[in-house]
């Protein structure tokens, strides 16, 4: 029985992109270019020593099946033109302001400069800048980001993780935790890589301790991709263990309700965000204070929030957690005597 050869769909990416512009640009100019002038346009424009024939007859081909360009070949002038003079190129139409916010974007993520992610994301957004035409607008240097610790994270490390999400797979590692510091051996199936405070994540289950778990990625060793693929469930993502709570990347076991008073300058800064989805706040005007109650399964982030605001935040539920916090307080008048 004859085998029909099945048409391989080709892959976007940013070299293809690149050279439709300069196709798109060049018909679009009306300089009817054939396929010998676009090679020598793309050289010219890139800097790449050559380009192959077919590969421009393809790209050729992807501009009316995939972007339903209205290409045509005048042979009497030697080359190609759109039949349709208001056709646009969707990528090669983004405004000034579309583009001053993608670079607004890659400004607000260099929080992670250091990470792979970031560097990924940041050429993307260069090439689609610079396919514009548009120079960079003086206002970016009015949007930045506070000096904050710089990411680190093993570039190897990093695309076993993707990969292993990408595909479903099982990871193995050694790690060291920030409490139990001595190195174990992990078996997980990642669910998520979380950001936060410029460090990565990963929020997988740990089939050794049967149960989902964060593990900072600068803490990973010895990473290995297996090939046992695991079923995602349905309730993977990271927010939904939170119990309601935005306190970053901790979380414990079951939802606490917390009652905190603040003082103070205290009193304005609570107001001033949305610390969990079912946050109470209430002023007591007469006491000087300002009263939040939310529900969390975050106890470290939240006692830690509560610390930061020194003498201006005090809490008063749970008893359990007020204890602790009383501990914590008199160990540190201690240690400033």
């Amino acid at each position: 029985m004859k085998q029909t050869k099945r048409k391989t769909e080709r892959v976007l990416n940013k070299k293809m992109l690149e050279r439709l512009i300069i196709i798109h640009n060049a018909i679009k100019a009306n300089l009817y270019p054939d396929n010998r002038r676009l090679r020598k346009l793309y050289c010219e424009q890139t800097g790449y020593g050559n380009v192959g024939e077919a590969t421009i007859n393809r790209d050729i081909d992807t501009l009316r099946t995939f972007f339903h360009a209205p290409l045509e070949f005048d042979r009497q002038k030697g080359g190609y033109f759109y039949s349709d003079d208001k056709f646009e190129f969707a990528l090669n139409n983004i405004s000034s302001d579309d583009v001053f916010y993608l670079s607004a974007a890659k400004t607000l993520l260099s929080s992670f400069s250091g990470s792979p992610l970031y560097k990924s994301i940041s050429d993307v957004i260069d090439f689609v800048a610079d396919t514009q035409g548009i120079g960079k607008s003086s206002l970016l240097d009015r949007i930045a980001v506070p000096p904050r610790p710089a990411f680190s994270s093993d570039e190897k490390t990093w695309k076993a993780v993707m990969r292993s999400i990408r595909e479903d797979v099982v990871l193995e590692f050694d790690y060291s935790g920030r409490w139990h510091t001595e190195t174990s051996h992990r078996r997980v199936a990642p669910y998520q890589i979380l950001m936060d405070e410029g460090r990565c994540f990963l929020f997988a289950l740990d089939f050794g301790k049967d149960a989902v778990r964060l593990f900072a990625l600068d803490r990973m060793e010895n990473v290995s991709v297996t090939e046992e693929k695991f079923s995602l469930p349905d309730d993977f993502e990271f927010s939904s263990r939170c119990g309601g709570g935005k306190f970053g990347a901790f979380m414990g076991e079951d939802p606490v309700d917390f009652v905190v008073d603040f003082y103070g300058d205290a009193r304005q800064f609570v107001k001033e965000c949305v610390w969990a989805d079912n946050q109470v706040v209430t002023d007591f005007d007469g006491e000087g204070k300002t009263r939040i109650e939310f529900s969390s399964t975050q106890e470290m982030k939240v006692m830690e929030w509560i610390l930061a605001r020194g003498e201006n935040a005090v809490p008063v539920a749970p008893d359990w957690f007020v204890e602790g916090w009383r501990g914590k307080v008199r160990r540190m008048a201690e240690m400033a005597v």
